[in-house]
């Protein structure tokens, strides 16, 4: 299995996530996962989903992950194991209310400090990252911000809304 993950182009960490999982299924039945039939592989998903045990839900889609990769690894294709339908939520809880962010971007006298708070807040950006920003990390023509991450992290782009490219245009203006 470690040579098809590999072949993949797959990360290691898959391997570990998909080993643990199938390893932990076949302590529960004391038996290969891959000699299972069908009915008992969904009797123990079943059990993980409303065990009292259960890890979490990235553990249920790595078991179901995991046995969907060994049984094309091993050339078993017949079997085939589906994801149950998984509910998400379907958007992000609201932190602040517009009201409150209008007042919270509103609230610093200086236009560098309503700057920090809008990029914190309207790029997602994390303390850290906004502390690496440099002036050449925005693109004001492309409406865009590159985030250096360093030490093996990698680079991203993240969007600048309207009003932040101007704060940046006016802020260098001033300066």
């Amino acid at each position: 299995m470690q040579r098809q993950v590999v072949l993949l182009g797959k990360s290691r960490s898959t391997l570990t996530n998909y080993s643990r999982c199938l390893a932990r299924m076949a302590l529960h039945f004391n038996c290969n996962p891959l000699d299972l039939d069908e009915e008992q592989v969904m009797d123990y998903l079943y059990h993980i989903k409303t065990g009292s045990s259960t890890p979490s839900s990235s553990y249920f889609k790595h078991t179901v992950y995991g046995l969907r990769f060994a049984y094309r690894a091993m050339g078993m294709p017949e079997k085939q194991v589906f994801l149950p339908k998984m509910k998400f939520p379907k958007k992000l809880p609201v932190v602040l209310s517009q009201q409150e962010v209008k007042r919270l971007l509103k609230s610093p006298g200086l236009l560098k400090h309503r700057l920090v708070l809008g990029l914190l807040y309207g790029c997602g950006l994390r303390r850290q990252e906004l502390c690496n920003i440099k002036i050449r990390d925005a693109d004001l023509d492309r409406k865009m911000l590159h985030i250096r991450e360093g030490k093996g992290r990698k680079d991203r782009y993240v969007p600048l809304g309207e009003n932040l490219s101007r704060g940046i245009k006016t802020y260098l203006e001033a300066e």
